[in-house]
């Protein structure tokens, strides 16, 4: 029994560890006092890079804890499924078997007259497991076979429409999946959910697009679901003749994860932190302008390359979401314009030094309001479980908190009618200001 609830626990969803705790150490270290250069600039250290070391620190226990997955998961093949699955699901003698995805196993056999017969297992908890069938790699549009066992005990499975992203467009009993006359069926056996379909295609089917996920929660007494807890999109060869010519799952889902985290990430942690780094830090010269000019440039890089990579996604998958594109084109631009403008910065006591703060104050301003919108609207195309959102949430926060704390600081500093000459003059200039000589 010990085994058991060890092999779920390990299988089943893991939990990113609570980091609630930052906030409070942030504050803390930034108002130690400060004891020379060198001191505070560990200070700006711990503040800037800290929130990352975090955030990598989850996937890394994660990723150690799934090794081995595939290998336990495989056995599952081997199963006798004739005392609990009825034919023609239980004869898997002509079916493939492929480890598909955490705990995921897909067995399927393909006939001559395109009706191809799947069966899908998984560990099992409580809450619903689902199979979609998509044109794009993309959740919306798709068709789903989802599966459950009430807390009665009574087995359910039913064909999905996905027309959108909330629960009221998630319509069951509707589907563009041409069921055959066998009916489906789900069973569970131990720890285990199987869930077996046929469906009738009108040509064979090859590489297709496939969306997996699972939720804890019961769908309601009307049959509509709560949101997934997981998800992924595998690339899946059904017209494999053989063992050894089986797709693996390919990189879609890694791909849009990491363009996602590489714009959370750049959007939502360094580019802030470095207009925080310019606003606050001006009496710390030539270190804030160092830090300023160092962290923006990195946040720049990791921007550019998240979207690179949703260019890619683009053009493998074609998904239509004009805005967030639009957005991210626009947002690309202003960065551009902003490094450019590093490049020409008149000298302080220019003529035109002022408007080209101005410049820069503003553009760096709408550049950020627009990336952390395109953020959110990622998070919403993307069927982003609560996950992603309490990780944005906690780096803006941290953002929020540190900047709040600081302002108090500078205000503070500027209680003297000369400091507060020059904490004014400090804070009139751009957040992404780079006035060092």
């Amino acid at each position: 029994m010990q085994e058991k609830l060890s092999s779920l626990t390990k299988h089943h969803k893991l939990n990113p560890p609570s980091h609630s705790f930052y906030p409070t150490l942030l504050i803390i270290f930034l108002c130690l006092p400060m004891e020379g250069l060198r001191f505070r600039a560990y200070q700006l250290v711990f503040a800037f890079f800290i929130p990352i070391l975090i955030g990598f620190a989850a996937p890394a226990v994660s990723a150690a804890d799934n090794g081995g997955v595939i290998d336990e998961t495989a056995a599952r093949c081997n199963v006798d499924l004739s005392t609990f699955i009825p034919l023609p699901y239980s004869d898997t003698s002509n079916m493939f078997c492929r480890s598909v995805w955490n705990t995921y196993v897909l067995q399927y056999s393909q006939s001559k007259d395109n009706v191809v017969t799947i069966l899908l297992s998984a560990v099992y908890t409580t809450g619903w497991v689902g199979m979609a069938f998509s044109k794009d790699g993309k959740m919306l549009n798709s068709s789903a076979m989802v599966g459950w066992i009430s807390k009665e005990g009574q087995p359910y499975i039913k064909q999905y429409y996905l027309h959108g992203l909330e629960q009221s467009e998630v319509i069951p009993d509707k589907g563009d999946l041409q069921l055959t006359n066998v009916p489906a069926f789900v069973a569970l056996h131990g720890a285990t959910i199987y869930l077996a379909f046929q469906l009738k295609f009108a040509a064979g089917l090859a590489r297709q697009p496939i969306l997996l996920a699972f939720g804890s929660r019961y769908p309601t007494k009307h049959h509509h679901l709560y949101q997934h807890d997981d998800k992924t999109t595998i690339l899946f060869d059904f017209s494999a003749g053989s063992v050894s010519v089986s797709a693996a799952p390919d990189k879609i889902g890694q791909r849009k994860r990491t363009h996602g985290v590489l714009g959370i990430i750049a959007w939502g942690l360094f580019l802030p932190y470095g207009a925080i780094a310019a606003r606050y830090f001006k009496h710390h010269d030539p270190l804030w302008f160092y830090l300023h000019v160092g962290i923006q440039f990195l946040g720049f890089i990791l921007g550019l390359a998240g979207i690179v990579l949703g260019v890619s996604l683009y053009n493998k998958i074609h998904a239509h979401f004009p805005t967030h594109r639009g957005i991210g084109i626009f947002v690309l631009v202003l960065s551009v314009l902003q490094i450019l403008a590093f490049f020409v910065r008149p000298d302080k006591d220019g003529k035109i030094r002022r408007y080209w703060n101005w410049y820069h104050h503003w553009l760096g301003r709408i550049a950020l309001l627009f990336g952390n919108v395109n953020i959110v609207l990622g998070i919403r195309i993307g069927g982003a479980g609560n996950e992603w959102k309490a990780g944005y949430g906690f780096l803006l926060g941290t953002v929020l908190i540190a900047a709040i704390v600081l302002e108090v600081l500078s205000r503070m500093r500027g209680s003297s009618p000369e400091k507060s000459q020059k904490t004014n003059d400090a804070i009139a200039r751009p957040a992404f200001q780079n006035e060092h000589a």
